[in-house]
């Protein structure tokens, strides 16, 4: 009896070493688990129980357990390393049986899968194109090939438009001197207009008044307007000329303003045409300001003061009846002067006028329509500096970002705002590539029925300051035609009018270049122009660049392009009993029916630990405590072996008796 109960000192013994020594070797494992021998003695009992004084029959391995207390975690330079700090298990999809896991080594294979050293595939979550996580587990796959690009179909736009600002347009109205005296052809050396009293009231009621005098030329009258506050005036002179002159040798001349212009002594073959060259090579000495051109149809010469001075015509006093100069002005007859000077040497034309106004502003004159203006004066009101994108004083504020077309080329669009009149209006401008994007005016002939108008959009703001999408039309870009560098339209969709079935939101899939800039969170406030913010849905391809995998399990790709994606979430499970769980080996386990099922989970739901990507969780042995671990077991080995040594001595003192 003796010698079993040793015997079974040195079983358990031994098998106690081998748990040490096993734990001592994977004192490296990441994942690794130490495990404990545990024993129970050993009694001989019958049917009907054993005596009180029984002695024992020895020891047995009651069980071999494992400790799943938590392992130290270090730190790695792969984002695919994962560690569980807490509770739970990978889940391992070997070839269709599930194996349960603590040691967080992954990688990637041939096909994207997320694999251990094995090339067991860590199981979880999957998400679909979008991000979306769902709820069905599977083998987790990273996308590794380029991300296709994405049109921008959807713009948010968070920004503040200064209230303070004032409308950049110039309101006004403008005038044209259409009096009967305008344009006339008067013999003698006066232009024929009267003094005229030309009086303008402002917004404010007052009153300010210029009186002309008789004769005063357009230029001067121009210049004398120009003295009034918010009154701009110009002036300009146009009269034609016809000759005939029969005769050469009585010196008949033609006289412009005191300068000789034709001389037709000795030269019968002078032309209207020499005399525009001589008239134009003096514009800018003798005549300055005064040209002439020569019509071919008509054979007349055309004389113009580009500063409204008046044009007077003469010739000299020794010509023939036969030879005549006829004057026309910008209305009424011509007058005709002879060379015999029988009905006089001069013809005169006077200028006419064009003046501007500002807004609020109102013109009358005293004349009734018998002078330089009508009665009453013809008023056109008029939007002067309107929008022009390469003119920064006809918009307020501005700002650009890039957009993306189906071929993942990158446009730049840009925005501008112009600030109305009106108390709370403002009008918002699109160009894209400096293009305007607003669709055709099919009204118009061809091919201008096809070309792009500008895209302009009313904003209503508040008295708040918020912006009322109620009256505020909808920012939609529907005639965008991605062009090239060099101008060309580079194949990528087109855009598509709401006359041939544009519909918003842009559904997918995408059959055109249609997006919409949302611009219900814009405001309008007493402060600086500001971008808050703005995004886009659109973007170029991108190649995969890195792997982030959150605390809580959710595998994100970043690429190139500057999106990212979630591609899947890891699954973790946990046991009621992890003891029963049966270790494989490759620190892998398998569940067995007195571990019970898994209960499946994200990292840090329930009772499951949480993830930290980019490490391990090390071995939980304790070098030091095995290696006393090892000496005590040592130890009862000996004592053990020292026992049946003991029996041996008595049993043969026994023997040698006689």
């Amino acid at each position: 009896m003796t010698f079993n109960t040793a015997v079974s000192g040195l079983r358990a013994a031994s098998k106690d070493l081998s748990v040490i020594g096993n734990n001592i070797a994977n004192v490296s494992t990441t994942g690794f688990k130490q495990s404990r021998a545990e024993f129970a003695d050993v009694y001989a009992s019958a049917a009907l129980g054993s005596g009180a004084n029984t002695v024992g029959n020895g020891v047995a391995i009651a069980n071999i357990g494992q400790q799943f207390y938590q392992g130290g975690i270090a730190s790695t330079n792969n984002s695919l390393d994962m560690a569980i700090n807490g509770n739970g298990f990978f889940i391992l999809n070997d070839d269709g049986a599930t194996q349960f896991s603590r040691a967080g080594i992954f990688g990637l294979d041939q096909t994207g899968f997320v694999v251990n050293a094995e090339q067991k595939r860590l199981q979880g979550f999957s998400a679909n194109a979008v991000g979306t996580i769902s709820g069905e587990i599977g083998d987790l796959q990273i996308e590794t090939e380029n991300l296709q690009p994405r049109q921008t179909t959807d713009i948010k736009a968070l920004m503040n438009v200064d209230a303070s600002q004032t409308a950049p347009e110039i309101s006004g109205s403008t005038a044209q001197a259409l009096g009967a005296a305008i344009g006339v052809s008067v013999a003698g050396s006066g232009n024929g207009y009267p003094s005229e009293a030309i009086s303008f009231t402002d917004a404010n009621g007052t009153i300010t008044t210029t009186t002309t005098s008789a004769a005063d030329s357009a230029a001067v009258i121009a210049s004398n307007l120009n003295l009034q506050d918010g009154v701009a005036a110009t002036a300009s002179t146009t009269a034609t000329m016809v000759f005939d002159s029969a005769t050469t040798s009585n010196g008949f001349q033609i006289n412009l303003n005191g300068a000789n212009i034709a001389d037709f002594t000795g030269n019968n073959s002078l032309t209207a045409q020499d005399i525009a060259v001589n008239i134009n090579n003096l514009t800018n000495t003798t005549l300055r300001g005064i040209s002439a051109t020569y019509n071919n149809a008509t054979d007349t010469l055309i004389i113009s003061s580009s500063r409204g001075d008046d044009l007077q015509f003469s010739i000299n006093n020794t010509g023939n009846a036969t030879d005549t100069l006829a004057v026309t002005g910008t209305s009424g007859a011509a007058v005709t002067i002879l060379g015999d000077n029988s009905n006089g040497l001069n013809v005169t034309v006077g200028g006419t006028l064009d003046v501007t106004m500002d807004e609020g502003i109102t013109v009358t004159s005293t004349n009734g329509g018998t002078g330089i203006f009508d009665n009453p004066i013809s008023t056109v009101n008029f939007v002067d500096n309107t929008f022009d994108p390469a003119d920064q004083d006809t918009y307020n504020h501005a700002t650009s970002m890039n957009i993306f077309d189906s071929l993942g080329n990158s446009h730049v669009m840009s925005l501008y705002f112009v600030k109305e009149s009106t108390p709370n209006n403002w009008t918002a401008y699109a160009q894209i590539d400096g293009e305007d994007v607003g669709e055709p005016n099919t009204a118009l002939p061809a091919p201008q029925n096809t070309e792009a108008s500008r895209a302009s959009f009313r904003l209503f703001f508040n008295d708040n300051g918020s912006l009322d999408t109620t009256t505020s039309d909808p920012v939609q870009i529907t005639y965008w035609n991605p062009i090239n560098d060099a101008g060309i339209v580079n194949g990528a969709q087109t855009g598509l009018t709401f006359a041939n079935g544009a519909t918003f939101p842009v559904a997918e899939p995408l059959t055109s270049s249609n997006f919409e800039i949302d611009l219900s969170g814009m405001t309008q406030f007493g402060s600086t122009f500001a971008v808050n913010d703005i995004t886009q849905d659109g973007y170029t391809t991108g190649r995969l660049t890195n792997v982030d995998v959150s605390q809580s399990g959710i595998i994100f790709a970043r690429y190139t392009n500057g999106q990212s994606r979630s591609l899947g979430q890891v699954a973790l499970a946990n046991f009621r009993n992890q003891q029963g769980l049966q270790p494989i080996g490759n620190s892998a386990w398998v569940e067995t029916f007195t571990s019970g099922n898994p209960i499946t989970g994200t990292p840090g739901s329930s009772s499951l630990g949480a993830l930290q990507s980019g490490a391990l969780e090390e071995s939980n042995v304790d070098l030091s405590e095995e290696l006393v671990s090892l000496i005590e077991a040592q130890r009862n080995f000996q004592a053990n072996s020292k026992t049946i040594q003991t029996e041996d001595a008595v049993t043969q003192s026994i023997i040698n008796l006689r």
